[in-house]
């Protein structure tokens, strides 16, 4: 398979208060963010032009970054405006977008109060994040051997990037294995999240989802907690065990990447791929394509 690598694009993205050429889009090598995963970073849709929830991003994007004890140099409200530039420049229709903020390379060591933080947006066409033939019959997750941190360990409500370095190891295990994605545990061996999606199980007419005290409570989450609210369907956000799997009947992961996707498979768990996850995938698509451009910036 041949990839496209994405430091030789073109395009533009937006980078510390102009939009640069893609390739020139460079941060030094002694980077704080790069050393010290001193960095946050957000990920969004774009769908016929409007970004979903664009505010409720930027939001989460400035409060990650005062979670790791920095302040993102522009205002929420700019920011939104920054990303609407980028997407324009672009001529990006339905796609993805990227900010990412990072402490530079002013300081090298654990200490960096006087690094400068920087803020680029970058955005591309990108498709659905899992193959549509696997969204249909549902995708197949393994169990991972990592579990997510304890909230007094690290910052687990911040969208950080060091806190994915064992989503990539769960990930890539799982492909090696035949998997598509894994599940992730938390410390306490209850059911949290996939590498990079939230998690939903159907018990009899019921939805019900762990509790997110010590990882994301997702933007697409809530979307679909709305929307099932919407349908009637009762939803529990609880402590779930791995054993407690075998008794639900549907299951599927949510995120601004995954969307709504069906799983079929957790390890040796099954489910069926029913009418309360294909009405809910069928609710999100209308949701994100529905609202007017103030609405999709709630």
């Amino acid at each position: 398979m041949t990839l496209l690598p994405f430091d030789d694009r073109d395009g533009t993205i937006w980078f510390d208060g102009q939009l640069i050429p893609w390739r020139d889009a460079k941060l030094h090598v002694l980077s704080h963010g790069l050393h010290y995963a001193s960095a946050v970073f957000e990920g969004e849709r774009v769908y016929e032009g409007r970004i979903f929830k664009s505010t409720e991003h930027s939001a989460r994007l400035v409060r990650s970054a005062e979670l790791m004890d920095f302040k993102i140099p522009y205002s929420v409200e700019e920011i939104d405006r920054f990303k609407m530039e980028t997407v324009a420049a672009n001529g990006i229709v339905d796609g993805y977008i990227r900010p990412v903020a990072w402490r530079g390379s002013e300081m090298m060591g654990v200490s960096a109060q006087h690094n400068k933080i920087h803020l680029a947006i970058a955005t591309w066409v990108w498709p659905s994040y899992f193959a549509p033939e696997l969204r249909q019959k549902g995708i197949r997750l393994a169990i991972s051997d990592w579990r997510r941190p304890a909230p007094n360990t690290a910052p687990t409500a911040a969208k950080a990037a060091g806190l994915y370095m064992i989503c990539t190891l769960s990930k890539h295990k799982a492909e090696r294995d035949g998997y598509q994605d894994a599940l992730m545990l938390d410390y306490r061996g209850q059911v949290a999240e996939a590498t990079g999606a939230n998690i939903f199980f159907a018990f009899g007419d019921e939805l019900h989802t762990p509790t997110p005290d010590c990882f994301l409570d997702g933007i697409t989450r809530r979307t679909v907690i709305e929307l099932a609210k919407r349908r009637g369907i009762k939803v529990v956000e609880r402590a779930i065990m791995p054993e407690e799997m075998e008794k639900a009947e549907q299951c599927f992961l949510c995120g601004t990447a995954a969307e709504v996707t069906p799983v079929g498979e957790i390890g040796p768990y099954r489910f069926t791929v029913g009418d309360m996850v294909r009405n809910l995938m069928d609710d999100y698509s209308a949701e994100v394509r529905r609202a007017p451009a103030a609405k999709a910036a709630e």
